[in-house]
């Protein structure tokens, strides 16, 4: 039975040790997969500047595909954990197969979408034939054949419910590992094979997140005996589903969010230029590398918190929430100092117009002050998601996203000024950190402060 259930390492080994032996394979798996991001803009930009601007138009497509399966996968965890630390196990199974129906179905409805609107996305936000052409052709291929990265984030996310994130980083590093490679063969059609273009970078990602899938699957059958799924136990319970998407709910909004913004600030910068797009493309890759370790660092810390919770450890739950704030600042401010300094080199690997760097240092140096404020709800969204308060997190990031940064934006953008508008980001940042700070006081009084009484 304590093989079964992993307590002694989730409920007493020292808080430091346990966060970086849960999050540091994430963080490590994270990071490959920003790196592949990067990398797939990099070569894409290497065709034109207009297939790199319909990449960037992509972007909030492919971001809610993942901000569905994360969060998904967010409420999936957040009650495998807490079972886990209750030591009830067939709660534990039919939440993990009740997950699975639910990612499954996800992948139903966008393929679906994909398919049909996808011309349609890209005709709203402009009216250059190239960039909706290739755009659409991009699209449609990354939802039609995005089943791998739905079961793929759903198998990670059972390994890294039972503390197996070593197994985690494996799958999800084999996929990146995999786009790297095929992105130059099938964009550029080398070793034989037909130059596709903006479509090869899209059948390129496709492949690497079927690997991805696939070694999931096989790690999840031999190496993680904590959780059983079955065909036969593949049956609807929507009472289970109800709690699942009470938090995934929230976190799939709280991430969607981005593309929300993405495709408003598109709307925005397009009035200037389609180069300040391509620019704001540029950054999100670049923010997501910088985000990424953070990102890891909070699925790590949500399965220890929400397994504490289950077992009333309130000292252990508030040393990793402090743990975890220190180190998302220091991620975020070597983030910061980076982009400082090197914008214009960073621009220069996207191959860069005079046009463009002229836009991107100012925009690079502006955008990422929000680096300094946004460790901490970065991390307090995932604190509140761990306590099941997915309502907390969305707050955060509809008052950053959408309550402040677009209408700033857009109200900004009316002077004619396009440096001025990059200045909506870290403005948004500081109203962020003021509703994050607000939601912790109330989830303190009501959730932590007397967890440790019976």
């Amino acid at each position: 039975m304590g093989e079964t259930f992993h307590e002694n390492k989730m409920g007493v080994m020292p808080v430091g040790k346990l966060l970086i032996n849960i999050s540091l394979p994430i963080i490590i798996s994270m990071w490959v997969q920003a790196l592949y991001n990067v990398v797939d803009s990099y070569f894409v930009s290497q065709i034109s500047e207009t297939a790199l601007t319909s990449v960037s138009l992509a972007f909030p497509i492919q971001n809610v595909i993942i901000s569905v399966a994360v969060g998904t996968g967010a409420g999936m965890n957040a009650f495998l954990s807490k079972s886990l630390g209750e030591k009830n196990m067939p709660l534990v199974n039919k939440i993990a197969n009740n997950g699975m129906i639910l990612f499954i179905l996800s992948y139903a409805v966008t393929a679906i979408l994909g398919a049909l609107f996808s011309e349609l996305y890209f005709s709203i936000q402009t009216d250059i034939t190239s960039v909706v052409e290739s755009g659409t052709i991009y699209t449609r291929i990354c939802t039609i054949f995005s089943i791998g990265v739905y079961i793929q984030i759903a198998f990670e996310r059972y390994l890294q419910a039972t503390g197996k994130t070593v197994y985690s980083m494996i799958t999800q590093a084999m996929g990146a590992l995999i786009n790297i490679i095929f992105d130059p063969i099938l964009i550029f059609g080398l070793y034989g094979a037909p130059a596709m273009g903006v479509a090869g970078a899209a059948t390129a990602t496709v492949i690497g997140q079927t690997v991805s899938c696939f070694v999931g699957v096989l790690l999840n059958h031999f190496c993680n005996k904590d959780i059983k799924l079955s065909p036969k136990l593949l049956k609807p319970d929507f009472a289970i589903i109800k709690k699942i998407y009470s938090v995934a709910f929230p976190s799939i909004m709280v991430r969607s969010l981005t593309s929300v913004m993405s495709f408003g600030m598109n709307a925005i910068l397009l009035g200037f230029s389609s180069t300040a797009a391509a620019v704001l493309g540029i950054y999100m890759k670049l923010e997501s590398f910088v985000l990424m370790p953070v990102y890891g660092l909070n699925n790590g810390m949500v399965p220890i918190i929400a397994y504490n919770f289950g077992a009333r450890k309130k000292d252990r739950i508030i040393k990793i929430i402090r743990l975890s704030l220190t180190s998302a600042f220091c991620i975020m401010l070597v983030g910061f100092a980076i982009l400082q300094m090197f914008s214009q080199d960073i621009l220069l690997i996207f191959n860069a117009s005079e046009n463009m760097l002229s836009i991107g240092r100012t925009a690079i140096k502006i955008v990422s002050l929000q680096f300094l404020l946004a460790s901490f709800p970065l991390v307090m969204s995932a604190v509140f998601q761990a306590f099941g308060k997915g309502f907390y997190s969305l707050s955060v990031s509809v008052t950053r996203q959408l309550v402040v940064l677009l209408p700033v934006a857009y109200i900004i953008s009316k002077f004619g000024d396009l440096n001025l508008v990059w200045l909506a980001f870290p403005i948004a940042e500081v109203f962020s950190l003021a509703t994050a700070l607000l939601f912790l006081t109330k989830v303190y009084k009501s959730t932590i402060k007397n967890l440790d009484k019976t």
